[in-house]
């Protein structure tokens, strides 16, 4: 069975194609991207319009793209994010995948992004025992119970505020850094001490939720420490700030996921998201499931980034799972939650 996914929730026209195989494990046959993250970049951050009208210009020549590089000509079945994201982004993606399913006349599969950043994993670690998935992007944090990637997934906690990747993006424009900030505040990082200045760790009180998380206090306690060294002359230390601060964001993500496996009985941890490319989160996850006795699992990081192939995977255990085809009339759902893995 070969599957072509399309992901188009954010700043990324992603089309993957992948052949799921008899003994349960997917193959990776195409990986197209055309991202337009230079285009946001000006402004700092995604604008939604200009995110949408680059969808429309990118997805037909990047679905032909994908084809060539398979071979194929016509998939077995479609696959389609159909949410969370932005609206106008996502309307592109599941409209072209309605185009091609009915003019191939193949079966379509509406799927939640969130899950498509836990079935990836499987293209390169095979398949996936039950686990507790971390998801860091900068539109989500969440932690969430994987028992089988064909069911429903159970979120334990999201952020309530900032997601991490966000709080990453405001930080490294606050320090000059540029957009994207994850990347560029990870150098910055490199160059810095982590322990030059003791920044908050949000919802970590005993009486805070085991499994939620905050950032936006982080985010202004970085904001007020910069203002406070520019108030007293002192030019802001850069590189102490962006390692002190991702410090913070990784201390709390891994060790509330780690909390996570133990209190719901797994004994593996799996990262996804984009912002899971940054070092200190890999090293400290790492460090940390070593000492708990936990398997962890990363995908490279050009799997960690929004992709159609991620969307083709989830489709691919969806269809095996034995769920039932998409009506072609099927709605986009920019807050869909992550337990509704398929229509």
């Amino acid at each position: 069975m070969i599957v072509l996914g399309i992901e188009s929730s954010c700043d990324e026209t992603g089309v993957g194609i992948v052949r799921w195989n008899a003994d349960r494990t997917t193959t990776l046959l195409a990986d197209e991207v055309a991202s337009s993250v230079d285009e946001h970049a000006r402004y700092g951050g995604v604008v939604p319009e200009v995110a949408s009208r680059a969808h429309l210009e990118a997805i037909v020549p990047t679905l032909r793209r994908a084809l060539a590089t398979a071979d194929i000509r016509v998939p077995d079945a479609v696959a389609v994010t159909i949410g969370p994201g932005l609206a106008g982004a996502l309307l592109v993606g599941v409209a072209a995948a309605k185009a091609y399913a009915a003019a191939w006349d193949v079966p379509l599969y509406a799927v939640n992004h969130l899950g498509g950043h836990v079935a990836v994993d499987t293209l390169e670690h095979g398949p996936m025992p039950p686990c507790v998935a971390l998801l860091v992007s900068g539109g989500h944090t969440h932690l969430l119970h994987v028992d089988d990637l064909g069911a429903p997934i159970v979120e334990l906690g999201t952020t309530v505020d900032d997601a991490a990747g966000e709080a990453f993006d405001k930080v490294a424009r606050l320090l000059g850094l540029g957009f994207p900030g994850g990347p560029a505040l990870d150098a910055a990082a490199a160059q810095g001490d982590p322990n030059a200045i003791r920044f908050p760790r949000g919802m970590t009180g005993p009486r805070d939720a085991r499994h939620d998380f905050s950032f936006s206090g982080l985010k202004t306690a970085v904001a007020r420490y910069v203002e406070q060294c520019r108030r007293d002359g002192v030019e802001p230390p850069v590189a102490d700030i962006a390692a002190s601060f991702q410090e913070a964001v990784a201390d709390v993500l891994t060790m509330k996921a780690v909390r996570a496996c133990r209190d719901v009985g797994v004994d593996t941890l799996v990262l996804g998201g984009g912002a899971t490319a940054n070092s200190r989160i890999r090293s400290l996850a790492r460090e940390r499931c070593e000492n708990a006795g936990i398997t962890l699992r990363v995908p490279k990081p050009r799997l960690c980034t929004d992709n159609g192939v991620m969307i083709a995977t989830l489709g691919a255990h969806v269809i095996a799972g034995g769920a039932a085809p998409s009506d072609l009339t099927v709605a986009t759902d920019p807050g869909l939650s992550v337990q509704v893995s398929n229509y």
